[in-house]
């Protein structure tokens, strides 16, 4: 079944749903989902979204929120992009309260806002109250908040379908193919621009705090149309998973005043910041709980430490952190509100993904070229303005944001874009994709296949790495490639055939997690959330430049000749939004 529409977007996220809401104003859009859009991932995150409104510290200033996701990102983010995200964050947000997104309120009726890991005054003098929130449940309310727009702007959704390849021709993306996970089948989706916001990847990882949908769909269709990923190697381990699950205990718990602890009663991070404390950026605190864990100091010498919100009190944990108390009770066995609740690090984000300017145009070079047609935004793009690391409450901004600018980008070029014609193999290799998988006939099984690939990533591409992990696992992957061609799947049947998309799922996965060991093989330096223990400094002689890999003859390529951009935004022509409010 073929369907047209002007702009096929795939993901229903913030990015791609705050990009359907700009063009279908003007345009048909469509948007692809594998889940009910409200049940999208962007819907799990909790702590809050930055923006320097300066409702409660008076000071704060947009330079002062560059100045943070500069040094955050471990001086790899580009920062003419940097620069309009944290110039146009406010306008970002007040546009969600407009649309009626419930935040939380300070008693003047403000947007109430708090302390976020790597947010400061002044240049890092101290800590900033940039976080504006609900409760836990911050991204819930805006993703609920963004369907009601998509709805009132008769945004098409198509939702359980799971994409299977991009139709990309002579520079020019034209569609995508999809299988219809309610009834089966195989369906093409073609129009003037496709945009893909399809989110991370951290279901490469045994512990993560990503949903089950989260297999990097975007990043293996783009690998297999012959496009490069960026800055794969940057993963980001969040401190705060529960133990044995890695469900997210939002960094809100450490800026309301929560407290981590090791195996011998101490607040272990008076050793490795002292000033900031349990409110360093992300990957310095992950690194800080594995180093106690390493050394023997977990609780009862165990994988795991503790955070302790017990003596903020019922009421403010009732009021702040609602979600994270009742998941503590029914995830990890703990009352928070009297007792501390067991953490440990959990691969939690992607800065890589697949390389776009700041109008969310995909790029295919280290010149930064661009493709006709297509456009990335929210975690499955590398706009990089995260960098190395990215700091708490600034991916739901960029999910929002960046939406936005490519909603807005996608609405000026559409009357220079024609419906291009569909190739005669348009549907071939996603039709013998499924039909491969239907008919084999070998004894490998999908699933002992992804439990080898996640703890094995865990282990030997996780919060640290060594050369001898990274080799192991290399040879892994490659293994698990090969036995991947002998998997079989029991279910034949075309509706809900929950066997057949965890196969596809799963050829995602090992479609790109190579470019991840590769790129932390090669890039010989500790940066941001990549930590090399053989070399554990920054080396920005040679590695202040961007990682670009493609796949090629079953073999990932990878270069360093894409430089950081180290200059604002009047150096390179891009413009803020205009503003509204």
């Amino acid at each position: 079944m073929i369907h047209r529409h002007d702009v096929i977007i795939i993901g229903a996220g913030l990015a791609g749903s705050r990009a359907a809401v700009e063009i279908g104003q003007v345009a048909d859009v469509a948007v692809l989902s594998k889940v009910y859009p409200s049940r999208s991932h962007s819907g799990a995150a909790q702590g809050g979204i930055a923006a320097s409104l300066a409702n409660i510290s008076k000071t704060d200033r947009w330079e002062f929120h560059m100045f943070d996701t500069v040094k955050g990102s471990d001086y790899l983010g580009d920062q003419d992009a940097i620069e309009l995200m944290v110039r146009e964050a406010p306008e970002t947000v007040i546009e969600m309260e407009h649309w009626g997104c419930p935040f939380s309120r300070t008693e003047e009726g403000k947007i109430a806002q708090r302390k976020f890991g790597g947010h400061t005054l002044e240049f890092g003098k101290e800590p900033s109250l940039r976080a504006c929130y609900s409760a836990d449940f911050t991204g819930h309310v805006l993703l609920h908040t963004l369907h009601e727009q998509c709805l009132k702007h008769n945004v098409n959704f198509y939702s359980e379908f799971q994409a299977l390849s991009l139709i990309f021709r002579d520079n020019r993306a034209i569609g995508v193919t999809a299988w219809d996970m309610v009834n089966g089948g195989l369906h093409t989706f073609y129009g003037r621009a496709v945009m893909f916001g399809t989110g991370g990847y951290g279901r490469a990882f045994h512990i993560t705090s990503n949903a089950h949908a989260n297999t990097g769909d975007g990043l293996a269709l783009v690998t297999r149309a012959g496009l490069p990923l960026q800055d794969l190697e940057f993963v980001q381990f969040h401190p705060t998973g529960l133990w044995k699950s890695g469900i997210l205990v939002t960094e809100g718990a450490r800026g309301e005043g929560g407290y981590l602890v090791n195996g011998e009663g101490r607040r272990f991070m008076e050793d490795y910041a002292p000033t900031l404390m349990e409110l360093a950026p992300r990957d310095m605190v992950s690194r800080s709980m594995q180093t106690e864990i390493d050394e023997g100091r977990g609780i009862k010498g165990e994988d795991y430490i503790h955070i302790d919100v017990s003596h903020l009190g019922e009421q403010k944990l009732m009021e702040r952190l609602p979600q994270i108390t009742e998941l503590a009770m029914n995830f990890a066995g703990v009352d928070p509100r009297i007792e501390p609740i067991p953490i440990q690090p959990t691969a939690h984000y992607s800065m890589g993904g697949i390389p776009a300017n700041p109008n969310c145009r995909v790029t295919y070079n280290a010149n930064r070229d661009e493709t006709v047609g297509f456009y990335a935004a929210g975690e499955c793009s590398c706009i990089s303005v995260h960098g190395a690391n990215r700091l708490g409450t600034n991916s739901l901004l960029e999910a929002l944001l960046f939406g936005r600018r490519a909603g807005k980008q996608i609405v000026e070029d559409l009357p220079h874009l024609e419906f291009p014609n569909l190739p005669a193999d348009y549907e071939d290799e996603a039709k013998g994709e499924v039909e491969k998988m239907f008919n084999s006939t070998g004894k490998e099984k999908v699933g002992a296949i992804r439990d080898e690939l996640q703890k094995s990533m865990t282990l030997d591409c996780g919060v640290f790495r060594t050369k001898e992990q990274l080799e192991k696992q290399h040879t892994k992957i490659e293994e698990l490639e090969d036995r991947f061609k002998h998997i079989t799947i029991d279910d034949k049947g075309n509706r809900f055939n929950t066997d057949l998309l965890e196969a596809i799922e799963m050829k995602h996965l090992l479609s790109f997690s190579g470019a991840i060991v590769e790129g932390a093989l090669q890039r010989e330096e500790s940066r941001g959330g990549h930590s090399r223990k053989d070399f554990p400094k920054r080396d920005d002689d040679k590695f202040l430049k961007h990682t670009l890999a493609w796949r090629k003859d079953g073999k990932w390529e990878l270069t360093f000749d894409k430089p950081v951009v180290l200059e604002g935004v009047s150096h390179k022509g891009f413009e803020p939004m205009e503003r509204k409010y």
